[in-house]
């Protein structure tokens, strides 16, 4: 059976000073800072092709956060983008809307947040999880087609959709505190395949010393 690997690397921080919760809004580009971070993870897979890795495909969502965190990775790697719409950021509710606790006292909002399991206010992690587990064998099996056994795919994805697929591959259930995710901003989650078989499951933060100065909202 062949073996293959699936990167899921979560884009870096955006300029955001209203801290809106942006979701699938248009126009929200990476900060100076971000940038910075997309850097680092071209450099991270760039040190694994050297160290052997046969990182051969590479794709990203269509949202301008994911396409520019994507370009130092494609750059330095010699690949072009292919651009995914099953890899975007989960629908919420209160996209658009900046200090969202403060909108959670108003009554119209109180519909949305009867079922947190679900989540009632954006779209079910189930879904999010069918959408991005059947793009990541499609990427898997172009990853093989190109590079044969062993090949690596990377794509640029966002922390919810990122967060409870692997939730889902590790067994766990959906819902959780998004507080305690562990997907910080251009961390890299591992999905090691052997056949259909989903074997592994690995984390790496290429931008851990740049975390402490970013922002970072959760939802976003």
């Amino acid at each position: 059976m062949s073996t293959a690997t699936v990167h899921l690397l979560r884009h870096g921080e955006v300029h955001n000073p209203d801290k809106v919760l942006y979701g699938r809004l248009p126009e929200f580009h990476l900060s100076e800072l971000g940038r910075e971070m997309a850097d680092r993870a071209a450099e991270y897979f760039l040190g694994q092709r050297n160290n052997g890795a046969r990182i051969v495909h590479l794709a990203a969502s269509p949202l301008v956060r994911a396409q520019e965190t994507a370009e130092p990775t494609a750059s330095a790697l010699g690949l072009e983008i292919v651009t995914d719409e099953r890899i975007l950021e989960a629908k919420n509710h209160f996209e658009g809307l900046s200090n969202v606790k403060s909108h959670l006292r108003k009554p119209e909002h109180w519909p949305y947040l009867l079922n947190p399991f679900r989540p009632s206010w954006g779209e079910p992690y189930r879904d999010q999880v069918e959408r991005m587990m059947a793009a990541i064998r499609d990427h898997r099996d172009r990853a093989l087609e190109i590079g044969g056994p062993g090949s690596e795919a990377v794509l640029v994805s966002h922390q919810l959709p990122i967060w409870v697929t692997r939730r889902a591959a590790e067994g766990k259930r959906l819902w959780h505190d998004p507080r305690n995710r562990e997907c910080t901003l251009t961390s890299v989650t591992s999905l090691d395949f052997d056949g259909e078989s989903l074997v592994a499951v690995r984390y790496a933060e290429p931008s851990i010393d740049l975390l402490a100065n970013a922002a970072n909202i959760p939802g976003a």
